[in-house]
């Protein structure tokens, strides 16, 4: 079967393995070999990436801090009716990572977004976690300061699903501290090295996951689950709910 063309003035969004590197799609490879140029949040790996899968294309820095600048000649490539492959260091692009700003300006100014699926860290955790995946809350990195990470974790007590977020291993151990404060009796799953040789899963309760890593170095990126309300916790919000002056 004849694979359609790469469509010219289209921004594709290629998601990139967060760690093996079969985890990349033969769509992605395709992309990347016909696209015109490749925007990159650090073209130094996606250029080890490339380099590994005896791809040579063009590469534009695009990240964090130079968005604005780098939508805009993105937003010309196309007008030019370049075929823009957008990429991240790991994952899909725009989940946690750069890339949701120059979608928007593709589509305000009339260009063609495609997806181009594949590994992303979120899916990956919650699918192998145990917990419920029917309903769940994606919160990404929570702030760095104290009061505000404090005031996000308990406005989310009351979400009825599954929390999952991500963090960095040198802020994990004082994550835990936080969920043992706002989510005592809550089950924890704690995913990190995700598709690597080393992937592990913790699971327990924030004490019990306090105590099973106090000796170890935790290393790797997480992704941080929180299991839903339990029967007993959904009553007393209710009720204190319904007991709430007006």
């Amino acid at each position: 079967m004849e694979l359609p063309a790469l469509q010219p003035a289209t921004l594709y969004l290629v998601a990139t393995p967060i760690g093996n590197l079969e985890d990349i799609t033969l769509r992605a490879l395709r992309v990347l070999r016909e696209c015109d140029v490749v925007a990159a949040e650090d073209t130094r790996h996606t250029g080890q990436l490339l380099k590994h899968f005896q791809i040579s294309k063009p590469l534009l820095s695009y990240f964090q801090f130079n968005e604005a600048k780098r939508s805009e000649e993105i937003i010309e490539r196309l007008r030019r009716g370049e075929k823009v492959a957008l990429v991240t260091d790991a994952g899909s692009p725009g989940i946690s990572d750069p890339g949701e700003r120059v979608v928007k300006a593709a589509i305000a100014a009339g260009f063609r977004v495609e997806s181009v699926p594949g590994a992303c860290a979120l899916i990956a955790a919650i699918t192998a976690s145990g917990l419920p995946t029917d309903e769940f809350h994606f919160i990404g990195f929570l702030p760095h300061k104290s009061g505000q990470r404090r005031n996000q974790l308990e406005s989310l007590k009351a979400f009825d699903g599954t929390l999952v977020l991500y963090e960095s291993p040198y802020r994990v151990g004082k994550l835990l501290g936080e969920l043992g404060e706002v989510f005592p009796e809550r089950q924890i799953v704690l995913a990190r090295e995700l598709t690597k040789k080393f992937e592990e899963f913790l699971r327990g309760t924030p004490a019990e996951l306090i105590a099973a890593t106090a000796k170890r170095s935790l290393k790797g990126e997480f992704v941080v689950l929180i299991a839903p309300l339990d029967a007993a916790e959904r009553k007393a919000a209710t009720k204190l709910t319904s007991s709430s002056p007006l």
